[in-house]
């Protein structure tokens, strides 16, 4: 044989070997974690995934593979827990090493582990324990955030009766009264809606929701390698995300130039002078780029999931007329139509919290949850997770459980009612996921969801156009959340 086939021959046998090795490695590898596909290079099980349906796919694999178990996404790692014993033993009776937020590419690259979401470490816990004392009313001015509720869901009212009991599409309108909350915790004011710099904010996030749960955001997030390929959306998510920083960032340049620290008055002004008291900490993790990123987290978890949530709650409620029924007598027994609800009503109304409940159970917003990751390794029941592993933690198969939800596939507030029509807690009702890392603003969220369907109710009756039975409640998207479907109905003044 000739020496270039020897030297061929030779390089093909040391490339044959190498595989066979990393092979080798991985399967011994595999043998610690939980089962699963096998994953192919480079794009691992993405073929085995429905980008439009990802729940879905999800469920079926674990049908197969068990309530834990291991999924390549491109060349990244997944382990997927199913089921509530499988969430609760790590989320909860673990939490302290499941804590770390996991791996998102576009999250990364919006966030750079900035604010509070997307943020791990010390970092994290500094920022989670500022936001939840914030948002729970200390040094924020005379004004509860309750009462910003409160005034938001009256001018909400009011743009309702503007409409004069036509037809409308509600999307626009219920973006604004969350949105405007937001504003008043950040920024101490809300804005009329139709002020143009407050239309503006809007759009970008309506836009940004909707960019996030496209198809071809989830094939950015599961290759990665391929980001310089792709086409440009997820560059106009970043632009916008930019955008909306900058948008913060010139509120807080006002607030620094009257800044009274002894006198907050918002979100901002608490953040400022949290700074200003840790200014000769080199442990402090609070500056402007984490001010701005928690910010943004605030309107990205504030403004499109609530208005989804209540857009989502009016047509469960329109497609059910009885279920209206119940919550128009309700109110009329415990409220009347001359005060404004409170959130204290919320324990004399068991039928009202119930429907609540029950539109976040059935809608299952965040079905994939916000991944997190083992922040060391970890014997996870008879398995090996290593460190930096990330985990999936899906609600929908804890929502959807037909043991603790007799009709999970269906909206039946009675799903939270007892014998006696009391209200009936259950562990299995984890929309905002459960641990050291569930939402931080869940108390805000269903403040304002219960405050905005029971103000709305109290003034009006919801009129389907057409037949309430051919009524759609399919999303439009199953991405990183569910989008409900447009749709119009009549605000019926009482």
């Amino acid at each position: 044989m000739d020496p270039w086939g020897l030297t061929s021959t030779a390089l093909l046998t040391c490339v044959l070997l190498l595989i066979f090795l990393s092979l080798w490695r991985q399967g011994f590898k595999r043998r610690k974690l939980p089962p699963g596909p096998i994953p192919l290079p480079i794009i691992g099980n993405i073929l085995q995934l429905d980008l439009k349906n990802m729940p879905e796919s999800l469920s079926k694999l674990a049908e197969k593979y068990g309530p834990i178990y291991t999924l390549h996404i491109g060349t990244r790692r997944v382990v997927v827990l199913h089921g509530y014993d499988i969430m609760k033993e790590a989320l909860i009776d673990q939490g302290d090493i499941f804590m770390d937020r996991g791996n998102l590419p576009m999250f990364e690259d919006v966030a750079e582990g900035h604010g509070v979401i997307f943020s791990s470490g010390e970092r994290w816990k500094q920022h989670r324990r500022f936001t939840l004392t914030t948002l729970r009313n200390f040094g924020m001015g005379k004004r509860s955030v309750e009462e910003r509720v409160q005034e938001e869901a009256q001018c909400l009212v009011e743009e309702l009766r503007k409409r004069k009991g036509q037809p409308t599409d509600p999307t626009f309108i219920l973006s604004c009264a969350p949105c405007n909350v937001i504003c008043s915790i950040l920024f101490r004011d809300r804005f009329k809606y139709n002020d143009e710099k407050f239309l503006h904010l809007m759009n970008l996030l309506n836009e940004n929701f909707r960019l996030f749960n496209k198809p071809w955001t989830q094939l950015y997030n599961f290759l990665p390698a391929f980001r310089a390929y792709l086409p440009g959306e997820h560059k106009r998510i970043l632009k916008i995300n930019e955008e909306v920083k900058d948008f913060i960032l010139e509120r807080v340049k006002e607030h620094q130039k009257v800044l009274d620290p002894n006198n907050p008055q918002d979100f901002i002004d608490c953040y400022l002078s949290k700074m200003q008291q840790e200014k000769d900490n080199p442990q402090s993790e609070f500056d402007l780029e984490n001010l701005k990123m928690t910010g943004v987290d605030l309107f990205s978890a504030g403004t499109e999931t609530t208005n989804s949530t209540i857009r989502y709650g009016l047509l469960l409620i329109l497609k059910h007329p009885e279920v209206q029924a119940k919550i128009h007598e309700e109110i009329g027994r415990v409220i009347g139509h001359n005060r404004l609800p409170s959130i204290k009503d919320r324990q004399d109304m068991p039928y009202m919290d119930a429907v609540v409940h029950e539109v976040q159970r059935f809608i299952d917003l965040v079905p994939l949850n916000v991944p997190h990751a083992v922040n060391r390794d970890v014997h996870f029941q008879q398995y090996i997770l290593p460190k930096g592993t990330t985990i999936f933690p899906l609600l929908t198969p804890v929502l959807h459980d037909k043991k603790e939800f007799p009709k999970a596939d269906q909206f039946d507030p009675q799903h939270f009612l007892d014998e006696n029509g009391k209200f009936k807690k259950s562990d299995h009702f984890m929309p905002f996921s459960i641990g050291k890392r569930s939402c931080a603003g869940e108390g805000l969220a269903k403040m304002e969801v219960f405050l905005f369907l029971t103000t709305i109710l109290q003034n009006f009756t919801l009129k389907a156009v057409g037949d309430p039975n051919e009524i759609r409640i399919k999303p439009n998207y199953v991405g990183f959340s569910k989008l409900p479907p447009r749709y119009q109905l009549c605000f019926l003044p009482q």
